[in-house]
Protein backbone atom coordinates (compact mmCIF):
# COMPACT_ATOMS: atom_id res chain seq x y z
CA UNK A 1 0.00 0.00 0.00
CA UNK A 2 1.04 3.47 -1.17
CA UNK A 3 0.34 6.01 1.32
CA UNK A 4 1.08 9.90 1.34
CA UNK A 5 1.03 12.40 4.17
CA UNK A 6 0.12 15.99 3.29
CA UNK A 7 1.58 17.99 6.38
CA UNK A 8 2.22 21.46 7.15
CA UNK A 9 4.65 23.44 9.38
CA UNK A 10 2.54 26.16 11.33
CA UNK A 11 3.45 28.75 14.01
CA UNK A 12 2.69 27.04 17.30
CA UNK A 13 -0.28 29.51 17.96
CA UNK A 14 0.07 29.29 21.73
CA UNK A 15 2.85 32.47 21.28
CA UNK A 16 1.30 33.38 18.04
CA UNK A 17 1.04 37.41 17.73
CA UNK A 18 -0.30 39.95 15.09
CA UNK A 19 0.80 42.47 13.54
CA UNK A 20 -1.52 45.73 14.46
CA UNK A 21 -0.25 47.66 11.30
CA UNK A 22 -0.58 45.19 8.86
CA UNK A 23 -2.78 42.40 10.03
CA UNK A 24 -0.40 39.70 9.52
CA UNK A 25 0.95 36.88 11.88
CA UNK A 26 4.26 37.60 13.78
CA UNK A 27 6.48 34.40 12.47
CA UNK A 28 10.05 35.41 13.89
CA UNK A 29 11.21 34.26 16.38
CA UNK A 30 7.76 31.96 16.76
CA UNK A 31 8.54 28.24 17.19
CA UNK A 32 7.13 25.69 14.42
CA UNK A 33 5.50 22.44 14.53
CA UNK A 34 4.02 19.91 12.98
CA UNK A 35 0.04 20.95 12.65
CA UNK A 36 -1.35 18.73 15.24
CA UNK A 37 -3.91 17.33 13.26
CA UNK A 38 -1.65 15.87 10.60
CA UNK A 39 0.59 14.18 13.22
CA UNK A 40 -2.73 12.09 13.63
CA UNK A 41 -2.67 11.73 9.73
CA UNK A 42 0.97 10.46 10.07
CA UNK A 43 0.50 7.91 12.75
CA UNK A 44 -2.80 6.65 11.13
CA UNK A 45 0.04 6.04 8.08
CA UNK A 46 2.28 4.36 10.15
CA UNK A 47 -0.17 1.78 11.46
CA UNK A 48 -1.48 0.94 8.60
CA UNK A 49 2.03 0.29 7.05
CA UNK A 50 2.22 -1.63 10.27
CA UNK A 51 -0.10 -3.74 9.85
CA UNK A 52 -0.36 -4.27 5.94
CA UNK A 53 3.19 -3.41 4.66
CA UNK A 54 3.64 -0.65 2.44
CA UNK A 55 5.54 2.47 1.96
CA UNK A 56 4.70 6.32 2.76
CA UNK A 57 5.83 9.94 1.24
CA UNK A 58 5.11 12.70 3.34
CA UNK A 59 4.69 15.82 1.74
CA UNK A 60 5.00 19.56 2.59
CA UNK A 61 4.60 22.94 1.12
CA UNK A 62 6.17 25.65 2.40
CA UNK A 63 9.43 27.86 2.92
CA UNK A 64 12.76 25.64 3.50
CA UNK A 65 12.58 25.91 7.17
CA UNK A 66 9.48 23.23 6.42
CA UNK A 67 12.23 20.44 6.36
CA UNK A 68 12.40 20.49 9.73
CA UNK A 69 8.75 19.18 10.01
CA UNK A 70 9.50 16.82 6.90
CA UNK A 71 12.73 15.61 8.95
CA UNK A 72 10.67 14.77 12.08
CA UNK A 73 8.34 12.81 10.11
CA UNK A 74 11.25 10.43 8.71
CA UNK A 75 11.96 10.29 12.31
CA UNK A 76 8.76 8.76 13.38
CA UNK A 77 8.75 6.10 10.19
CA UNK A 78 7.60 7.61 6.90
CA UNK A 79 10.31 6.63 4.12
CA UNK A 80 10.18 9.36 1.66
CA UNK A 81 9.92 12.98 1.79
CA UNK A 82 9.30 15.79 -0.53
CA UNK A 83 9.55 19.35 0.11
CA UNK A 84 7.12 21.69 -2.52
CA UNK A 85 8.70 25.41 -2.12
CA UNK A 86 9.53 28.05 -4.28
CA UNK A 87 8.55 32.34 -4.18
CA UNK A 88 6.05 31.61 -7.18
CA UNK A 89 4.14 29.64 -4.27
CA UNK A 90 4.19 32.94 -2.25
CA UNK A 91 0.53 34.27 -1.06
CA UNK A 92 -0.86 31.43 -2.12
CA UNK A 93 -4.42 30.78 -0.53
CA UNK A 94 -6.34 27.54 -0.04
CA UNK A 95 -7.37 26.78 -3.75
CA UNK A 96 -4.13 27.84 -5.00
CA UNK A 97 -2.23 25.68 -2.58
CA UNK A 98 -4.13 22.34 -2.94
CA UNK A 99 -3.69 22.75 -6.98
CA UNK A 100 -0.17 22.77 -6.34
CA UNK A 101 0.33 19.94 -3.79
CA UNK A 102 -2.05 18.16 -5.86
CA UNK A 103 0.13 18.38 -9.15
CA UNK A 104 2.84 17.23 -7.09
CA UNK A 105 1.14 14.07 -5.67
CA UNK A 106 -0.01 13.60 -9.48
CA UNK A 107 4.10 12.81 -9.62
CA UNK A 108 3.55 9.26 -7.03
CA UNK A 109 2.04 6.60 -7.27
CA UNK A 110 -0.73 6.65 -3.99
CA UNK A 111 -3.90 4.45 -3.09
CA UNK A 112 -4.24 6.46 0.49
CA UNK A 113 -3.07 10.10 0.89
CA UNK A 114 -4.25 11.49 4.33
CA UNK A 115 -4.04 14.87 5.41
CA UNK A 116 -5.24 16.54 8.71
CA UNK A 117 -8.46 18.08 8.84
CA UNK A 118 -7.44 21.26 9.04
CA UNK A 119 -4.40 23.46 9.76
CA UNK A 120 -4.17 25.56 13.20
CA UNK A 121 -3.07 28.84 11.71
CA UNK A 122 -6.18 28.96 9.19
CA UNK A 123 -9.09 26.75 10.41
CA UNK A 124 -10.53 26.70 7.03
CA UNK A 125 -10.77 22.74 6.17
CA UNK A 126 -10.46 23.45 3.07
CA UNK A 127 -7.43 22.23 1.44
CA UNK A 128 -7.85 18.53 1.89
CA UNK A 129 -11.24 18.33 -0.14
CA UNK A 130 -9.78 20.30 -2.80
CA UNK A 131 -6.83 18.24 -3.19
CA UNK A 132 -8.99 15.20 -3.56
CA UNK A 133 -11.30 17.45 -6.50
CA UNK A 134 -8.45 18.41 -8.21
CA UNK A 135 -7.13 14.79 -8.41
CA UNK A 136 -10.58 13.23 -8.93
CA UNK A 137 -10.70 10.88 -5.76
CA UNK A 138 -13.21 9.77 -3.74
CA UNK A 139 -12.42 11.43 -0.03
CA UNK A 140 -13.89 11.31 3.46
CA UNK A 141 -13.49 13.66 6.43
CA UNK A 142 -13.37 14.02 9.61
CA UNK A 143 -11.83 10.44 9.89
CA UNK A 144 -11.49 8.49 13.56
CA UNK A 145 -11.41 5.21 12.66
CA UNK A 146 -9.73 3.52 9.27
CA UNK A 147 -9.58 -0.31 8.61
CA UNK A 148 -8.39 -2.38 5.14
CA UNK A 149 -10.80 -4.64 4.32
CA UNK A 150 -10.40 -6.60 0.96
CA UNK A 151 -11.67 -4.77 -1.35
CA UNK A 152 -11.50 -0.95 0.05
CA UNK A 153 -11.49 0.95 3.57
CA UNK A 154 -13.77 0.77 6.01
CA UNK A 155 -14.21 4.62 7.62
CA UNK A 156 -15.74 5.85 10.88
CA UNK A 157 -16.55 9.80 9.98
CA UNK A 158 -17.65 11.45 13.10
CA UNK A 159 -20.85 13.58 13.02
CA UNK A 160 -22.06 16.17 15.31
CA UNK A 161 -24.64 13.96 16.69
CA UNK A 162 -22.71 10.66 15.91
CA UNK A 163 -20.92 8.96 13.35
CA UNK A 164 -21.35 7.18 10.04
CA UNK A 165 -19.40 4.42 8.28
CA UNK A 166 -18.37 4.58 4.93
CA UNK A 167 -16.86 1.87 2.74
CA UNK A 168 -14.58 3.27 0.39
CA UNK A 169 -12.47 2.25 -2.46
CA UNK A 170 -8.91 3.18 -2.91
CA UNK A 171 -7.25 5.64 -4.14
CA UNK A 172 -8.98 8.12 -1.93
CA UNK A 173 -8.31 10.93 0.32
CA UNK A 174 -8.96 10.93 4.37
CA UNK A 175 -8.67 13.94 6.69
CA UNK A 176 -7.67 12.60 9.94
CA UNK A 177 -9.26 14.57 13.53
CA UNK A 178 -7.97 14.01 16.96
CA UNK A 179 -9.86 11.22 18.37
CA UNK A 180 -8.18 9.11 15.22
CA UNK A 181 -5.36 7.79 17.27
CA UNK A 182 -2.27 8.94 19.58
CA UNK A 183 0.98 10.03 17.59
CA UNK A 184 4.44 8.24 18.21
CA UNK A 185 7.25 9.96 19.74
CA UNK A 186 10.40 10.35 17.10
CA UNK A 187 12.20 7.11 17.26
CA UNK A 188 15.86 7.67 18.35
CA UNK A 189 17.08 4.01 15.67
CA UNK A 190 15.14 6.36 13.37
CA UNK A 191 16.64 9.82 14.18
CA UNK A 192 20.27 8.30 12.97
CA UNK A 193 18.68 6.58 10.38
CA UNK A 194 17.37 9.26 8.79
CA UNK A 195 19.77 11.75 9.55
CA UNK A 196 21.29 12.20 6.28
CA UNK A 197 18.33 11.02 4.11
CA UNK A 198 17.33 13.09 1.50
CA UNK A 199 15.13 15.22 0.98
CA UNK A 200 13.07 15.65 -2.51
CA UNK A 201 12.43 19.62 -3.62
CA UNK A 202 9.70 20.27 -5.95
CA UNK A 203 10.20 24.23 -7.41
CA UNK A 204 7.29 25.76 -9.55
CA UNK A 205 9.63 24.27 -12.74
CA UNK A 206 9.22 20.51 -11.94
CA UNK A 207 5.05 20.40 -11.62
CA UNK A 208 2.92 20.68 -14.73
CA UNK A 209 1.20 23.53 -13.54
CA UNK A 210 0.15 27.02 -15.25
CA UNK A 211 2.00 29.78 -13.45
CA UNK A 212 -1.76 31.61 -13.57
CA UNK A 213 -2.66 29.19 -11.15
CA UNK A 214 -0.59 28.94 -8.33
CA UNK A 215 0.54 31.26 -5.78
CA UNK A 216 -1.27 35.23 -5.30
CA UNK A 217 -1.73 34.94 -9.17
CA UNK A 218 -4.07 32.09 -8.36
CA UNK A 219 -5.72 33.12 -5.41
CA UNK A 220 -8.81 34.49 -5.67
CA UNK A 221 -9.22 35.23 -1.58
CA UNK A 222 -8.50 38.16 -0.14
CA UNK A 223 -7.63 38.94 3.47
CA UNK A 224 -8.56 41.88 4.35
CA UNK A 225 -7.02 41.53 8.52
CA UNK A 226 -6.22 38.88 10.45
CA UNK A 227 -6.24 39.31 14.24
CA UNK A 228 -6.64 37.47 17.33
CA UNK A 229 -9.23 36.30 19.02
CA UNK A 230 -10.69 38.23 21.87
CA UNK A 231 -11.41 37.12 25.27
CA UNK A 232 -15.05 36.83 26.55
CA UNK A 233 -16.43 39.38 28.69
CA UNK A 234 -17.98 38.46 32.19
CA UNK A 235 -21.82 37.46 31.60
CA UNK A 236 -24.83 39.24 32.71
CA UNK A 237 -26.43 38.17 35.63
CA UNK A 238 -30.26 38.53 35.61
CA UNK A 239 -32.38 38.29 38.80
CA UNK A 240 -36.14 38.38 37.74
CA UNK A 241 -38.85 35.85 37.77
CA UNK A 242 -39.06 33.09 35.01
CA UNK A 243 -41.26 35.07 33.17
CA UNK A 244 -39.67 38.08 33.42
CA UNK A 245 -36.65 36.14 32.50
CA UNK A 246 -37.64 35.29 29.32
CA UNK A 247 -38.89 38.50 28.14
CA UNK A 248 -35.44 40.26 29.07
CA UNK A 249 -33.71 37.21 27.10
CA UNK A 250 -35.79 37.39 23.98
CA UNK A 251 -35.65 41.06 23.45
CA UNK A 252 -32.41 40.57 23.77
CA UNK A 253 -31.88 38.40 20.83
CA UNK A 254 -34.28 40.61 18.56
CA UNK A 255 -31.99 43.36 19.87
CA UNK A 256 -28.95 41.75 18.15
CA UNK A 257 -31.50 40.07 15.72
CA UNK A 258 -30.42 36.76 16.42
CA UNK A 259 -34.76 36.27 16.04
Amino acid sequence: MNIVVCLKQVPDTTVVKIDQKTGTLIREGVPSIINPEDKHALEAALCLKESHGGKITVISMGPLQAKDALREALCMGADEAILITDRAFGGADTLATSRTIASAIRNLDYDVIFGGRQAIDGDTAQVGPEIAEHLEIPQVTYVQDVKVESDGLLVNRALEDGYEIIKVKTPVLLTAIAELNHPRYMNVGRIFATKDKEITVFTANDLDIDASQIGLKGSPTKVKKSMTKEAKGAGEVVKESAPEAVSYVLGKLKEKHYI
